[in-house]
């Protein structure tokens, strides 16, 4: 039986199925006759021992994952919710009851806010479920130990799931739910494990069943046959030798270079990234310093975590993206104020200009921290929308004494007048999962809406065409820092385009530089010329072949 769903990476795994329990049931709504204090104090004590083993996880965890486990652990401390909590034990609700309503009203709200407060929904859940399991006595619904390789199927996976899963034992994820942008999607590219997620039919796989997981054809195989095992098993030999191959400077066949450089967010993320051959850094995110404070890091706090990142990457290039945060990712010395639509409000560059004093000390920072490494640093700005944006960005970074100063193209407008974003900055990179989003008004946490957030979709690949025209017009560099440089065959589409550079989590990096040097420059461009006559997804990846 073939399940499809939308894949994360390219590899292949082959396994027998492991299950995550089912979620708690949705208790009981009967009337609570009981001392309202004592129910109201039991909530708030199965509150602060779920708060504190959230935050606990989250002091172990690194990478994304730690900065999801602790929004986690602040939604848990909120006092909103345990206001919430206790009005509805006032009511008449039990303790349970009034957990469960609080926070499914609470991810109501965040679901209408879309973008990121979006993907914080499936969070409030996972911390429901914790409450109500400790207020009534029962194992929380986790992540199975199992002493031999699994692949977990699960309806979706959430952070404090994944913070306490054995990555030496789990082979690939499925999932019911959820989108390949969304938390599941985020650890299985860090790790390198295939995920095949927003899978129909997912909750037929029953424990043990055998299965291939297939994340490259966005397949999941639930009882193969020999010949689709062998099949399966010449796919991973074949990708193992492409991982074990020397490492190399990424490169077409014709020996045209395409730098090859990896996304980090932390100083520990180098020696990953070095590892795997990276060239350099293609996206410095540097807002994980930022985010879960009151205030602003200070300008020598900045100097030396950056310094730290750097540090490792001497003599090579990295691209560090200033600030990206605002009313999607909201930072209370930032913008606090509510939007209606915060994916289309105030965030990246646009905050930023309104907080120059931030920005500037964050620049300065960063041109400090490349004097001490004598590193090759870029910065450029997210959320660029026009060359007004460009122009102001440049123009500072100048005046701070930063050399080479670009802008994130990821809002259609920038894609559009691509040259006049080019002739006021010294290089450009895209961002094609919120370029993907917004081109196609499809939010990129939601897995209803995911067969939109396609790269492959021919409206995102002419956008990328503009960019690469316009690069080669001026003269300028042209990276990708999203997702789309990961996928192999996209990656090759991507340079026929005219784009230079490809920066990935730094797993994929092999599966690229293999796939390069199976073709020229000419033939990129054939093959990027014929995916730009595609009328759908399916049919660009169909037009790679001819």
């Amino acid at each position: 039986m073939d399940l499809q769903g939308f894949g994360v990476g390219s590899r292949v795994a082959i396994g027998a199925a492991v299950r995550m329990p089912a979620p708690l049931p949705e208790p009981k709504d009967v009337a609570f006759t009981g001392d309202v204090s004592a129910e109201q104090q039991r909530a708030n004590a199965s509150i602060a021992v779920v708060q504190a083993d959230l935050a606990a996880r989250a002091a172990e965890a690194d990478g994304s994952l730690k900065e999801v486990l602790d929004a986690q652990s602040m939604m848990a401390a909120d006092p909103s919710i345990a206001q919430l909590v206790g009005d509805g034990i006032a009511g008449g609700k039990t303790a349970e009851r009034a957990v469960f309503e609080s926070f499914a009203s609470y991810a109501e709200t965040l679901k209408a806010l879309g973008g990121y407060m979006a993907e914080r929904a499936t969070d409030l859940n996972d911390i429901s479920q914790r409450i109500r399991a400790h207020l009534s006595g029962v194992p929380v619904p986790e992540v199975p130990s199992r002493n031999e390789p699994f692949i977990l199927v699960a309806v979706d996976l959430a952070p404090a799931d994944t913070s306490k899963l054995d990555l030496d034992k789990v082979l690939a994820f499925v999932t019911r739910d959820g989108s390949p942008k969304a938390h599941t999607g985020i650890i299985a590219a860090e790790k390198g494990l295939p995920a095949v997620v927003a899978v129909a039919g997912a909750d037929e796989i029953t424990e043990g069943q055998q299965l291939v997981v297939d994340a490259g054809r966005n397949l999941v195989i639930v009882d193969p046959t020999e010949e689709e095992l062998a099949a399966a098993r010449a796919e991973q030999q074949r990708q193992a030798e492409i991982e074990s191959a020397p490492l190399s400077p990424g490169a077409l066949a014709d020996g045209t270079p395409v730098a090859l450089l990896a996304n980090v967010g932390k100083p520990a993320d180098a020696e990953v990234a070095l590892a795997h051959g990276a060239e350099g850094v293609g996206l410095f995110r540097t807002e994980f310093m930022f985010l879960d404070r009151d205030e602003a890091p200070s300008k020598e706090q900045q100097t030396e975590y950056y310094t730290a990142l750097l540090a490792p990457f001497t003599g090579k290039k990295v691209v560090a993206r200033v600030l990206d945060a605002g009313a999607d990712k909201p930072l209370p010395f930032l913008n606090d104020a509510e939007e209606a639509n915060p994916a289309l409000g105030m965030r990246g560059i646009r905050i930023l200009r309104e907080k120059e004093h931030l920005l500037r000390e964050q620049l300065e920072a960063l041109r400090d921290a490349q004097a001490a490494t004598g590193t090759e640093l870029w910065v450029m700005a997210p959320m660029v929308a026009d060359a007004a944006d460009s122009e102001y960005f440049t123009a500072l970074g100048r005046e701070i004494g930063l050399n080479v100063v670009g802008s994130m193209v990821e809002v259609p407008s920038a894609a559009v007048v691509a040259e006049q974003v080019l002739a006021t900055s010294d290089f450009v990179s895209i961002g094609t999962n919120d370029l993907t989003q917004y081109a196609l008004a499809a939010d990129r946490v939601l897995g209803t809406v995911a067969n939109y957030q396609d790269p492959w979709h021919p409206a995102v690949l002419r956008l990328i065409s503009m960019i690469g025209v316009a690069g080669k017009q001026l003269g300028k560099p042209v990276g990708v820092c999203g997702e789309a440089a990961s996928d192999p065959r996209l990656a090759v589409v991507l340079v026929g385009l005219g784009v230079t550079s490809l920066s990935m989590a730094p797993p994929a990096l092999a599966g690229v530089r293999a796939a390069l040097k199976d073709y020229t420059l000419e033939q990129a461009r054939e093959i990027g010329a014929r995916v730009l006559q595609a009328t759908s997804a399916e049919h660009a990846r169909a037009l790679f072949d001819g």
